[in-house]
C-alpha cells in the first residue's frame, strides 16, 4: 500500500525560544537592536521579538526573511545571489521573496525544521548573528558565510 501522508519536522516552542534568546545575544555583541522572527518548516511564525529601538519595517524584512530561508532550505544571501540569474530572477517579485542576507534555514540532523529571520543590521551582521544563535542553540545552519 502507498503511503498517504509525509512525516514532517518542525521546531519546537521551547527550541525556537531558545534560539530567540540565542539571536537576540548575537545581535546584541554585535552592536544592533534587531527584530527576530522564527518559523516553523512551513513558513510559520513560530517566535518573534522586536528590540525597543528595532525600526518597525524590520518586523516585515525579518519574517520574510525566515519565510525565505525556510522555503527552499538555503540561506537569503544565497537568493542575492541567485537573482543575477535571469531564469530566476522574476522571483524577486514574488511578495514575500526577500534575497538579503540574514535568513538561514534551520536544519537539524539533516532534515529542515524552520528557518531564522533577523533584520536590524547590515545583512552581513544579520547573517553572521543567525549563524551564530544557531550554532550556540545546537542547531546546523547549513549555511556557508557570508563573502
Amino acid at each position: 500500500m502507498t503511503q498517504k501522508i509525509i512525516d514532517t519536522a518542525t521546531i519546537r516552542l521551547d527550541a525556537a525560544q531558545a534560539l530567540l534568546a540565542e539571536a537576540r545575544r548575537a545581535c546584541a555583541a554585535r552592536g544592533f537592536a534587531a527584530t527576530i522572527a522564527i518559523t516553523d518548516a512551513g513558513g510559520h511564525l513560530r517566535a518573534f521579538e522586536r528590540a525597543d529601538t528595532a525600526p518597525f519595517l524590520t518586523v516585515g524584512v525579518a519574517t520574510d526573511k525566515a519565510w525565505t530561508a525556510a522555503s527552499f532550505g538555503m540561506t537569503t544571501h544565497q537568493w542575492n545571489q541567485y537573482m543575477a540569474d535571469p531564469t530566476v530572477a522574476g522571483l524577486a517579485h514574488h511578495p514575500r521573496m526577500t534575497p538579503v542576507g540574514g535568513g538561514v534555514p534551520i536544519i537539524h540532523e539533516g532534515r529542515l525544521v524552520g528557518g531564522i529571520g533577523i533584520s536590524g543590521g547590515t545583512s552581513v551582521q544579520d547573517h553572521e548573528a543567525a549563524e551564530e544563535a544557531l550554532r550556540n542553540a545546537g542547531f546546523l545552519s547549513g549555511a556557508h558565510s557570508c563573502p
